[in-house]
């Protein structure tokens, strides 16, 4: 018991310390999203504007409009860069003597303030997906969005191990932007925010469709949209399990060396 009110305690502190920045906020979860889902659509008119076909990957226009409208949604959910650079921070400046005398993890920490921040903005920029996708009447089934939330939740689990695996490298490296980036770019591409798998050749869309990271975005969005059943949705749960149990011995283990390594300098 005394774990979760722990949890949830830095969890509201992460919810009351951006709401009090209340325009970065009202940008966080509404604007930006406006201005993708803008930008996605409007992109895909154009497209099947200049295609001879009325469908492409043998979907329709609408079919892709509705990923257009949740795939930057869920991408924006399925993202912790934000923490991730605070973790970096603090173990590369030292800060981390105060969360070390705390009484919580420093994975616990900063898990705990993603889940707070993320359960807010999610709730609130969820407005404008519905409200796309009702105005322009997309092939959506609103009633699995519980669901594919769920797995995208569970998917930023592993997000924030693999933060985790970084702040620790800070360790033993100062300068870490550099696989922040690649690991960003990389699951931007694998986790299908960019190119819907659909579009891809059959062999390669089955593999990257059983890899955990098509739980961030295309699998949710294939779920909602009609193009895959439940059954595709947990073996993105099984997936994603699997993979954060092996990144977080991993990441423990990188965790107790550098620990070993900053208390050894007398830091």
């Amino acid at each position: 018991m005394a774990f979760w009110r722990k949890n949830l305690a830095f969890s509201q502190l992460a919810i009351v310390t951006n709401l009090e920045y209340r325009f970065n906020f009202f940008i966080d979860a509404y604007l930006q999203p406006l201005i993708t889902v803008g930008i996605e659509i409007l992109l895909w008119i154009a497209i099947f504007e200049a295609s001879t076909s009325p469908t492409i990957g043998g979907f329709s226009k609408e079919a892709y409009l509705a990923y257009g409208v949740w795939a930057p949604f869920l991408g924006r959910v399925a993202i912790s860069w934000m923490y991730e650079s605070m973790m970096v921070e603090d173990v590369a400046s030292g800060n981390i003597n105060i969360i070390l005398t705390r009484p919580i993890s420093f994975y616990e920490y900063y898990l705990s303030q993603l889940l707070g921040y993320k359960v807010l903005t999610t709730l609130l920029s969820l407005l404008v997906p519905l409200a796309v996708s009702i105005y322009f009447k997309l092939p959506v089934q609103y009633d699995k969005i519980p669901l594919a939330l769920l797995l995208v939740f569970f998917y930023l689990f592993l997000l924030h191990t693999m933060s985790f695996i970084i702040s620790s490298i800070a360790f033993f490296i100062t300068k870490v932007r550099s696989f922040t980036l690649i690991k960003n770019l990389s699951l931007f591409l694998l986790a299908g925010e960019l190119v819907p798998f659909d579009l891809m050749p059959e062999t390669l869309k089955n593999i990257l469709t059983t890899l955990p990271f098509a739980s961030g975005v295309y699998i949710p969005v294939a779920y909602i949209t009609g193009r895959v059943g439940s059954e595709v949705v947990m073996n993105g749960f099984l997936s994603v399990f699997i993979s954060l149990i092996l990144f977080s011995l991993a990441g423990q283990w990188l965790w107790k060396k550098g620990l070993v390594e900053y208390t050894g300098t007398g830091a």
